[in-house]
């Protein structure tokens, strides 16, 4: 599986393109905006899209991923039910950081703790990670050793639980409970900055580490 990360909106957020070098479909997360960038890294993969993913419902994440399904004919699936909250806020999100006319949407599939998302003969596994947000999920390749978890964790340092509907200690679990045991040698791709691993943030995350 190859992966090609694509900084967008001004928040330089993180959006991954995930291809299946044998039949060569793809998946995009979080295509939050400059759909024209992410369409010239899609077409450098030279493989086609099949759906869009969702790890949770922030304007940077999500924000133009139903024009972006839309352009290409695609589903989406993802966040959890709980963010639906943030979606249905968008139009007034866009117009507070001065984004293109936002609509709100409904995603094709809700996805809950355990579901899996395949594209290609690839499968992703999904983790419910509340904290950040209600209703964050991380997506989790186990042969490849990769997870793309939004807004969950970030190379030293955590997701903010200060937005309505955050919760600390809830984000403290979800990474504990649910990251760690993924793998120290599991990297990931963060919502934004550069990629790290699970193990890596054990020994030297101030918010998350073992002896923290």
């Amino acid at each position: 599986m190859k992966l090609t990360i694509v900084p967008v909106t001004p928040f330089q957020q993180n959006c991954s393109i995930l291809v299946d070098e044998t039949t060569q479909r793809a998946v995009v997360i979080d295509p939050g905006g400059d759909l024209d960038r992410i369409d010239a890294a899609l077409a450098a993969t030279g493989a086609t899209l099949e759906k869009v993913l969702l790890t949770h419902g922030h304007i940077d994440h999500c924000g133009q991923a139903a024009e972006y399904a839309t352009r290409h004919g695609v589903s989406i699936e993802g966040p959890h039910l709980d963010d639906k909250f943030w979606i249905d806020q968008l139009p007034g999100q866009g117009k507070m950081f001065g984004f293109p006319q936002l609509d709100a949407f409904e995603s094709d599939r809700w996805l809950v703790d355990g579901d899996t998302v395949r594209f290609g003969d690839i499968e992703l596994q999904v983790a419910h990670c509340p904290g950040h947000t209600p209703g964050h999920v991380v997506f989790h390749h186990p042969q490849s050793r990769l997870a793309i978890v939004g807004d969950v964790l970030f190379q030293g340092s955590i997701g903010r639980t200060d937005f309505p509907r955050g919760n600390h200690a809830q984000l403290i679990r979800s990474i504990r409970e649910k990251l760690w045991p993924m793998g120290d040698d599991v990297a990931f791709v963060p919502g934004h900055g550069p990629m790290s691993t699970f193990g890596d943030e054990r020994a030297s995350n101030p918010y998350v580490a073992d002896d923290a």
